[in-house]
C-alpha cells in the first residue's frame, strides 16, 4: 500500500501522475485533510482515518505536508522497520524527520509530474522507490543530501521557466499571434531547448556559440538581455531560494 500524508497541490500532481502511469487507485491511502475527500471520491483512493491509520497500513509513505509541518506531521507515528518514508518536502533536512525505525529518502518533484514530465531529484536512491518516482518522470539520483540541497533550486526555475513561457506568450498575443497558438508554440520552444540541452553531450557554452548566428535575431535578443542584467539577477534569484532552503535549517557543502 502507498500512502500519501499530506493532499494539497503537489501531491494531486503526483497522484494524477501514478493514475496515469497505470498504479491502481484501490493501492493508494490518504490522510483525511487537505484535498484528500475529493481526490479519493474522483479516483477511487482510499482514505485512512488519521495519520496514525495511514502509518500503520502503508508500506510506503509520500510525505508533503507544508515544510514547516513536516518534522511534527511525522513525530510519534507508529513508524515500523519494514516502511519507507518518501518525503517532497522542500529544505526539510532528513535529520528534522523523526521516523525511525523507518528509512528516509527525500525527492524533489514538480507538478509536471501530473503528465509523467518531472525530473524527479532524490536521495538516496532506493530501488523500491522507483517504480513511484518514475510514474512522475525522468529519475535523477544525487550522491550526498548536500547536492539534493543545491539541486531543490531547480524546483523553483521551474515555476519561473514557466513564468518566461506565459511573458513571451502574452507578448506574442498582444503582437497579434492567437493567444492559443502562442501558448503552445512558446511552450514547446521551451521543451525543445531543454530536450536539446539534455540529449546532446557537446558543452552547453559550445552548443549556444553554434546556435547564434552573428547579426541574427538569437544575437540580437541575447545582446538585450545582456545589458539588462538578466544573467546576474538569474543567478541572484537563485542565490536566494538557496540561502531561503538554508535558513530552514538545511545542509550545504
Amino acid at each position: 500500500m502507498l500512502g500519501f500524508l499530506g493532499v494539497g497541490h503537489l501531491s494531486a500532481a503526483l497522484l494524477a501522475g501514478l493514475v496515469r502511469a497505470g498504479h491502481a487507485p484501490e493501492r493508494i491511502l490518504l490522510s483525511p485533510r487537505g484535498r484528500a475527500a475529493e481526490l479519493a471520491a474522483r479516483h477511487g483512493f482510499g482514505l485512512a482515518r488519521d495519520n496514525a491509520d495511514l502509518v500503520k497500513r502503508a508500506r510506503l509513505v509520500v510525505l508533503a505536508v507544508r515544510p514547516a509541518d513536516a518534522p511534527g506531521a511525522v513525530s510519534g507515528l507508529p513508524w515500523q522497520a519494514d516502511q519507507l518514508v518518501i518525503s517532497a518536502c522542500a529544505g526539510v533536512p532528513m535529520a528534522a524527520l523523526e521516523v525511525g525505525p523507518a528509512r528516509l529518502m527525500r525527492i524533489m518533484p514538480v507538478t509536471a509530474a501530473e503528465v509523467g514530465a518531472s525530473p524527479t531529484a532524490c536521495f538516496p536512491d532506493l530501488e523500491e522507490a522507483r517504480e513511484v518516482l518514475e510514474a512522475f518522470g525522468p529519475v535523477v539520483p544525487l550522491t550526498s543530501e548536500a547536492e539534493f540541497q543545491l539541486a531543490t533550486v531547480t524546483s523553483a526555475v521551474y515555476g519561473w521557466v514557466q513564468d518566461l513561457v506565459r511573458q513571451t506568450a502574452d507578448w506574442s498575443a498582444a503582437q497579434g499571434l492567437d493567444p492559443a497558438v502562442a501558448r503552445r508554440l512558446n511552450a514547446l520552444m521551451f521543451s525543445a531547448a531543454g530536450a536539446l540541452v539534455a540529449g546532446k553531450p557537446q558543452p552547453m557554452d559550445q552548443m549556444l556559440h553554434e546556435l547564434v548566428t552573428p547579426g541574427g535575431i538569437t544575437e540580437r535578443g541575447l545582446q538585450v538581455l545582456a545589458q539588462g542584467g538578466v544573467a546576474d539577477q538569474w543567478r541572484a534569484a537563485c542565490d536566494a531560494v538557496l540561502a531561503k532552503l538554508e535558513g530552514a535549517g538545511t545542509l550545504r557543502g
